[in-house]
């Protein structure tokens, strides 16, 4: 039973890497990837169960502390991003404007091939996002829009996404942030506008695929716009 817990956690750790892997390097769909992910938190369970039980039984415990270890750091991924999923509503397109949201320009070809248009789904997302995420909003600087658009340039470079425009002239920045696991591409863009007091800064995040977006691009937003209020 003891060695039985250690090669089921440890199976649990290979799904736990496969699901996110497989899904960057294409061999399947972001669903499968999210089932193994699924997966190996029940493996992870058994397998750290399994060898505690093991553990009393046999007092083996060098072998089954690496079994408890193994399923727990399992167990500690996917229940990390449940936890971080936590009240964030079904909808994957974030923006500081929901009345007149940024479009996408130059992104638009990247894509062509994406589950999710491009174009911003309108009052049901709006009124989801101001419930859950209130402090998303404009980004209002004592700044020249031109020294605005050239501070917005630095930091989005600083995040290293992948720019794929920067206009000055309509003061259009639009890039691509790629997610961690899984290799998500969610595209960004940024709208730099002069008011009567300085410029107004705009920011608009959409995933390309996938319903809900367990809150990251609530979080890319509210990154992005920490990085700016303090940028110089």
């Amino acid at each position: 039973m003891i060695r039985t817990g250690l090669l089921i956690s440890i199976a649990g750790a290979v799904l736990l890497l496969a699901g996110p892997v497989g899904t960057r390097a294409g061999l399947w769909p972001f669903f499968v990837g999210f089932a193994l992910l699924a997966f190996s938190l029940l493996l992870g369970l058994v397998g750290a169960s399994l060898s505690l039980v093991a553990a009393f039984k046999t007092g083996q415990w060098p072998i089954a502390v690496v079994g408890i270890v193994v399923g727990l750091a399992v167990v500690s991924v996917p229940s990390a991003l449940v936890l971080s999923a936590r009240g964030a509503p079904p909808i994957h397109d974030i923006t500081t404007d929901p009345d007149d949201p940024p479009p996408f320009v130059a992104i638009l070809p990247l894509r062509a091939s994406a589950a999710n248009p491009p174009e911003y789904s309108g009052a049901e997302v709006t009124e989801q996002q101001r419930r859950a995420y209130p402090d998303i909003q404009p980004l209002l600087l004592q700044a020249d829009p031109r020294q605005a658009f050239d501070r917005a340039s630095a930091v989005v470079r600083d995040l290293g996404w992948e720019v794929v425009a920067m206009d000055r002239e309509s003061g259009r920045i639009e890039a691509v942030d790629t997610t961690f696991w899984f290799g998500f591409k969610d595209d960004v863009v940024l709208r730099v506008r002069g008011t009567p007091t300085g410029t107004r800064i705009d920011i608009r995040s959409k995933s390309r695929v996938g319903r809900g977006d367990i809150g990251t691009n609530a979080r890319r937003v509210r990154e992005l716009l920490r990085r700016l209020q303090t940028a110089s």
